[in-house]
Order: C-alpha cells, then structure tokens, then sequence
C-alpha cells in the first residue's frame, strides 16, 4: 500500500530483489522501479479498494500508509483468510509519556496521542487473528523525507542562522534512518517468529536537542563549535498552528532490542552518516539550499531572547 514515497520507495526497491511486488496508490508519483505491477485506486474509498483488489492473491502486504483503523479495515476484511503476512507500519508515538525510558514495545500507549489511529489498527489486526506483525519506527529521516525533519536545520546551518531550539536543548531523542526501516520491514517476510509481534525501529544511539543540530553542521560541512544555539521557552509564545520545531519537546527515544535479535537486523547508518547522506543525496541536488525560506518565527524568538 503506497509505494512510491519516502519509506515505500526504499522498501520497494528491497523487496523487488527477491519478491514480486504489487503497489496500490492512487498513482500521483512514478514507481521507484520499473516494470512494477500498480493498481491505481484510492485506499479510503472501501467499495473502490474492494472492488479493485477482490480478485487479487498476495503472500503479504505491507501496509506503510494507513493512519485511522478506518483505513486498514477494508483491506484487512478482504485478505484476513489469505494473506500470510501482514504487515503494518505504525508509529513509536502511540507510548504514554513515561519516567521510565527507553521506551519498550510492551510500554503503555497514549490514548490522547495524535497516532491513536495506528494503536487501535494494532488492536484490530491482533483481535482478528492476522498472522500480522507492527512496526514502531520513531523519527525517520533521509533522502526523499517530506517531513521537514533534517531539512529544517540544514535551512539554518548553510545560511549561518542560529538554531532556535525550544526549552533547555538537553531533550533526548532517536532518528533512525528510513533505509534502515525498510530493511527491518523486509527482514519481517518469512520469519515465523515475527508474527503477533511489534517492533521498535530506530538508530541504536539517542542524542539531546542541542546534539542533533551539532550533527547536523557537521553533516554538512560546517564546524558544530560555530554553531549558534538558541534557547526559548516556548510557553512565552503563540505561534497558533505554526510548527515551530520539527520534534517534540520531551524525551522520545526507544530500545531496538527486540528487533536486533528477532529480526537479525542492525541499523547501517549511524546519525553522522545517515545525515551526511540525507544532506548530499537529497537536500543539496534538490536546490533547497539556494531556495527562499520564511524565518520570521525564527526572528520573533530571537528577537524575544535578546531584549
């Protein structure tokens, strides 16, 4: 389900080496590999995904991108007796903010969380007695991201902003990179001890705030001692629905143990060589370094800051 964006691309290209691979999307975005069988149809439209899909036969689906359990009912309903592995790509955000970290798959989860929707479709899929398997991946960066996640401190960097970090800059937090995600999730086929299972998918080192953007300069190419870090307390602001940092002000980060050792993965790329990627393979040919950015949040905080 998906296919062509971000994790569907890299996944994609992982499992056409060994698989033969069927994408369903709506058809916006170019196959990441030629010669690829696509359905073209719109997953929230249940009659239409139906009436597309009723005669087809999988060994597995992935699906990377079903948010409300809305979305992954249908097709659920449709392969529950057929498919002998589902697998759904869900979210470390649905854990209870807790005292005790890293966060482990058998945490409590947030009833409240904005990934409410992913939780109840790992319910779901458990209480129907899929032969599924969830996976929990926590930030995900690299090339082709559409989340502003890297890219929003390689905005500053390359033009010698400051980086306005909000709070005490100390948060802990984990990226994992999504070529690393996809190969967890193809990892996932054909191992029976996967299934009824959730997986926490990261990079294996946390860092601060402050830790991250220091990577990030030297990533791409700027010494992390020049870098000008900003603190603000953003409660002294009202910013209404403007992001104003691409991560959450708390501690977020997860062990990967279950998966290193089920999944007999481990991640390739450390947060250097992960953001040095991201920076070379995507930020800077796509010409976002040249491109017109609106810093005026920017310029409000550090206005603030210094009076």
């Amino acid at each position: 389900m998906g296919g062509t964006r971000f994790v569907g691309v890299y996944l994609t290209r992982l499992l056409c080496k060994q698989h033969e691979v069927v994408l369903f999307n709506r058809g916006n975005q170019p196959a990441p590999v030629e010669g690829l069988q696509q359905i073209h149809g719109d997953r929230t439209d249940a009659a239409q995904l139906k009436h597309l899909l009723q005669d087809q036969e999988f060994d597995a689906i992935f699906d990377n991108n079903g948010r409300e359990l809305t979305d992954t009912q249908p097709l659920a309903e449709l392969f529950k007796d057929g498919v002998k592995h589902f697998v759904y790509l869900s979210s470390a955000g649905v854990y209870l903010k807790s005292d005790q970290m890293p966060h482990g798959e058998g945490d409590a989860v947030d009833p409240h969380s904005r990934h409410k929707g992913k939780h109840d479709t790992e319910v779901y899929l458990a209480e129907q007695g899929l032969p599924f398997t969830s996976i929990r991946p926590t930030y995900i960066y690299g090339s082709q991201n559409y989340n502003d996640l890297e890219a929003w401190f390689f905005d500053r960097i390359v033009r010698n902003r400051p980086i306005p970090i909000p709070g005490h800059g100390m948060h802990i937090t984990q990226l994992g990179h999504v070529k690393d995600l996809a190969q967890a999730m193809a990892n996932v086929l054909d191992n029976r001890q996967a299934v009824g299972q959730t997986y926490n998918i990261s990079g294996d080192r946390f860092t601060t705030f402050d830790g991250l953007a220091r990577s990030c300069a030297i990533a791409a190419g700027k010494s992390p001692t020049d870098l000008q870090i900003i603190h603000y307390d953003p409660k002294k602001f009202d910013f209404g629905k403007h992001k104003t940092f691409p991560l959450r002000t708390q501690h977020f980060f997860t062990s990967i143990q279950k998966a290193t050792r089920d999944l007999h993965w481990t991640p390739e790329f450390d947060l250097i060589s992960g953001l040095q990627d991201s920076f070379q393979q995507d930020y800077l040919p796509s010409g976002r370094a040249q491109a017109t950015v609106n810093f005026s949040i920017d310029d409000e905080i550090l206005q603030a800051v210094a009076l």
